[in-house]
């Protein structure tokens, strides 16, 4: 009977250093996927490889670490191995001569690094202009970098582009093909190169950020955006565009205490507390944003900045003023006419012209476009609910809860479907 204590004890020990080994690697991942990654290739040159060896790393501590016990840094351990691995996988194919001595510095530069008690060297923003040469296909930057070098899967990568999973994965896989077997440098860019590159790698940050925005699990995402992006202000702040993203984030970020309740349940914009919002954040925001502003090239992100710039003035004036928010829609669907500008400038009309005019602009939208895309199917139940049209809001609704991921948000949709039965 003893014996068989014991048995249980060891296997609960054993199951719980398991869990404890594999908290620690997806906490790794979490906070430091990106930073590892663009370590390992902007020394080896191949991001692909950067990307197998990190992933044979993580594979090797989620056997070892249950065993051994979690290392003291456990970035700095999987930094370590994945290098030995890229070196060892080399040596395997007969690497030339010539990039053998290359690979065994880079093992001497990560146990210099690993001796000293600095964190590791923030290579992140120099693959992400990296990622932006000119000879890669400028619709596949952005995604390569949200995946290489932020972490982010393909199907989430997929779902921000309206393409499939699969789709968007199988493009990835052929881009970085043709990378390691193209002559495209791995070099970071002169400055002067910068200006030509950044518009991509403002792109990639923001949508990182707006990934850790929709999922308040991954808030470590959206704060790496936010360090990303103040980085860039600091190395260029001469470009506007770069202040206007920072400015727009900073907005965004101002609110998130509000976002959802004590109970933990969604609120919309034009219902949350503004007393929740932080001050100083919207403080920062608007210097952002008058700074970009008087640089006299406005662009997509101060456009947006602007939008939340009026939101946040309700905190001041008790009310949302749709006419300058539509007013801003019109010039940021001028420069860059996106589908989620379109919608939203559906739904300042349906605010602050009429339900009845904003559904009209919601119906005037290519439909292959819209049918897949989750705002929206909210924004139109919304407005249909307003026009009285509780049969067609209930359907739309059913749309937008089928196309929501964020479980607090689906929530909130199910929610005002049932009022709609009770009115």
């Amino acid at each position: 009977m003893a014996a068989s204590r014991c048995g249980r004890f060891l296997i609960t020990d054993q199951n719980k250093a398991v869990d404890l080994a594999r908290a620690s690697v997806e906490h790794s991942v979490r906070d430091a996927y990106g930073r590892m990654i663009a370590l390992l290739a902007s020394r080896s040159r191949n991001l692909a490889a950067a990307e197998d060896a990190l992933s044979e790393a993580l594979a090797r501590a989620l056997l070892r670490w249950p065993e051994f016990g979690i290392p003291e840094k456990p970035e700095a351990w999987l930094l370590t191995t994945a290098r030995h691995y890229l070196i060892d996988q080399a040596r395997k194919v007969k690497t030339s001569i010539g990039h053998e001595p290359h690979l065994i510095r880079m093992i001497e530069e990560a146990e210099a690094n690993l001796q000293s008690n600095t964190e590791f060297p923030d290579e992140r923003l120099k693959l992400l202009f990296v990622c932006a040469h000119p000879d890669i296909d400028p619709t596949l930057q952005t995604p390569l970098m949200l995946q290489s070098v932020l972490g982010l899967s393909a199907g989430r990568i997929a779902s921000a582009y309206l393409v499939r999973p699969s789709t968007m994965s199988q493009r990835l896989v052929r881009l970085k093909q043709t990378i390691s077997q193209s002559e495209i440098s791995f070099e970071v860019p002169d400055r002067d190169e910068w200006p030509a590159r950044l518009s991509a790698v403002l792109q990639a940050i923001y949508g990182a950020y707006t990934a850790g925005w929709d999922d308040h699990a991954d808030a470590s995402l959206a704060n790496e955006a936010v360090y990303l992006a103040s980085l860039i202000t600091t190395l260029i702040p001469y470009e506007a565009e770069a202040a206007g993203l920072l400015s727009l984030i900073l907005h965004c970020e101002a609110r998130r205490g509000a976002r959802r309740d004590e109970a933990g349940r969604f609120v919309p914009l034009d219902q949350q507390d503004t007393t929740r919002w932080d001050a100083e954040k919207i403080a920062e925001a608007e210097r952002l944003l008058g700074t970009a502003l008087r640089m006299g090239n406005v662009g997509r992100f101060q456009l947006e900045a602007a939008l939340q710039s009026a939101h946040a003035a309700r905190k001041s004036t008790g009310e949302t003023d749709w006419p300058a928010i539509l007013a801003i829609y019109e010039k940021l669907l001028a420069i860059h006419p996106s589908l989620g500008a379109l919608v939203g400038r559906a739904a300042a009309i349906g605010q602050g012209v009429s339900a009845k005019d904003g559904l009209k602009t919601l119906n005037d939208l290519p439909q292959a476009r819209v049918q897949n895309y989750q705002p929206y199917w909210a924004t139109r139940a919304h407005l249909e609910a307003l026009n009285g049209d509780a049969k067609s809001a209930r359907l739309s609704y059913q749309s937008a809860i089928g196309l929501t991921s964020d479980r607090t948000v689906r929530s909130f949709l199910i929610a005002r479907l049932a009022n709609l039965d009770i009115e």
